[in-house]
C-alpha cells in the first residue's frame, strides 16, 4: 500500500511513519507547511510548523530512507483554519482549531491531494485507534485525540492511518530513540500552532482591534465593567475578566454568555454555567449514515475532559442532546463528540458544532 506520512516534526508523526514503513508499507513523507512566517524558530514546546519542524522531518525521513517533500499549504490553513479561527471568537465563540485543522486540511486538502497522486492513505502521529473503518479512543485515555478527528467521515477514515493509537507516549518516546529518531525527547507542542506565544487574546486583538462593550452581572443587571471586545472571553472563564468590584458572596465570577452584537459579557456564579440541554449543528456521522432517532451515548465537548452520559436526537440538520449529568463551561463554538454507550464507550459516532446550552 502507498502511504503519505504526515511528518510534522514531532515524535508521534515520527513514530507512525516509522510503523508504517516497518508493516511494509511504501511511504512518502511530507511535511506541511501551514504557516506564513516559518523563518522563526521554535521557543521550547511552543507552536509547530517553523524551520526547526521542517529540518527535523527531513532528518525523521533520511533515517528511516523515504523520500521526503515538503507541501505549501499555507493559504488554504489561513482561510479554512485561521480566519474560522478569528470570525468565530468575534461571533462570540469558542472554536477548536486543531479540530478544524484535521477537517478541512489532513484529511481534506491533503488527502485529496494524496488519492490524486497515487496513494493509498495519510498516516499520522495522532492518538486513536481505527479497527475495521471503525473510529476508537486510544488505548492510552491521557493522550486520546479521537475527540478533535470526530470529525471525519466514513469516506475519509477507509484512507486513514493512526499507527501509535494503540500505545502509550513514553513507549513512542522509547521506541523513537531505538530507531535513532531525534525526534525522541522533543517537548510536546501544547498551544495553537499559529499563535507560538501563547497570547490567543493578543492575536484576536491584532485582528479584530478593539470593539467595546459592557461586562454585566447576570443577576442584578448592574454594569460592572467594560471591554475592549467579546474575543477577549470565552464561556466559564474566571480569570481576566477586568471587573475590580468583588462579587457580593465573595466568590469567583465566571462568563456565562457572550452577545457580540451588543458586546455584552455576562458574568455569575459558577453554579450558573452547569448546563443539562445542548444544541448543536452540522452532524458528521463516523459511519456515513445518520442515526434514524434518539440514541444513548456518552459526549464530550472538550479535547480533554467534559464527558457525560447522554441521549441525543438527530433534529433537521442538527442535534438535540439531553445530558443525564450537567457539565460546567459549556460554550457555542466547541464541537459536541458521540461516543457508543457501550461498557468500553470508546467508539465515535460522530460530532456537531455546538450552537446553544440549557
Amino acid at each position: 500500500m502507498r502511504v503519505l506520512a504526515a511528518l510534522s516534526g514531532g515524535v508521534d508523526s515520527s513514530v507512525a511513519a516509522a510503523r508504517a514503513v516497518g508493516a511494509g508499507h511504501e511511504v512518502v513523507g511530507v511535511h506541511l507547511a501551514l504557516s506564513r512566517t516559518r523563518d522563526a524558530l521554535r521557543s521550547g514546546s511552543r507552536g509547530c510548523c517553523s524551520r526547526e519542524d521542517a529540518a527535523d522531518a527531513a532528518r525523521v525521513a533520511d533515517v528511516l530512507g523515504i523520500p521526503y517533500y515538503v507541501w505549501d499549504l499555507s493559504e488554504e490553513f489561513a482561510e479554512d483554519v485561521v480566519e474560522d479561527f478569528v470570525a468565530s471568537y468575534a461571533a462570540g465563540e469558542t472554536p477548536n482549531p486543531c479540530l478544524r485543522c484535521n477537517e478541512k486540511i489532513k484529511f481534506a486538502a491533503v488527502l485529496d491531494r494524496a488519492l490524486a497522486l497515487g496513494f493509498d492513505a495519510v498516516c499520522t502521529g495522532h492518538y486513536a485507534r481505527l479497527e475495521g473503518g471503525v473510529l476508537r479512543r486510544a488505548s492510552d485515555a491521557g493522550k486520546d485525540q479521537s475527540y478533535v478527528l470526530a470529525v471525519l467521515r466514513a469516506d475519509q477514515l477507509a484512507h486513514a492511518m493512526f499507527p501509535v493509537g494503540d500505545t502509550g507516549k513514553p513507549a513512542i518516546r522509547e521506541e523513537a530513540a531505538r530507531l535513532g529518531l531525534r525526534t525522541a525527547a522533543k517537548p510536546d507542542s501544547h498551544d495553537i500552532c499559529f499563535i507560538p506565544d501563547g497570547d490567543t487574546r493578543g492575536f484576536l486583538r491584532d485582528r479584530l482591534g478593539e470593539r467595546p462593550g459592557e461586562i454585566v452581572d447576570a443577576a442584578t443587571g448592574e454594569v460592572l465593567g467594560a471591554h475592549a471586545g467579546v474575543h477577549g472571553f470565552t464561556v466559564g472563564q474566571r480569570k481576566g475578566l477586568g471587573v475590580d468590584r468583588p462579587a457580593t458572596d465573595g466568590r469567583p465570577r465566571y462568563v456565562l454568555g457572550i452577545e457580540p452584537v451588543s458586546g455584552t459579557v455576562t458574568v455569575g456564579p459558577g453554579s450558573a454555567l452547569s448546563v443539562r440541554t445542548v444544541e448543536a449543528r452540522r452532524p458528521v456521522w463516523c459511519s456515513g449514515t445518520a442515526p434514524g432517532g434518539p440514541f444513548a451515548c456518552t459526549v464530550q465537548v472538550r479535547a480533554h475532559g467534559g464527558t457525560a452520559p447522554a441521549e441525543a436526537t438527530p433534529v433537521g440538520d442538527g442535534v438535540r442532546v439531553e445530558l443525564a449529568e450537567p457539565l460546567r463551561g459549556v460554550a457555542p463554538g466547541q464541537a459536541i463528540a458521540f461516543y457508543r454507550d457501550d461498557p468500553a464507550g470508546d467508539v465515535v459516532l460522530g460530532s456537531a458544532t455546538i450552537t446553544a446550552t440549557a
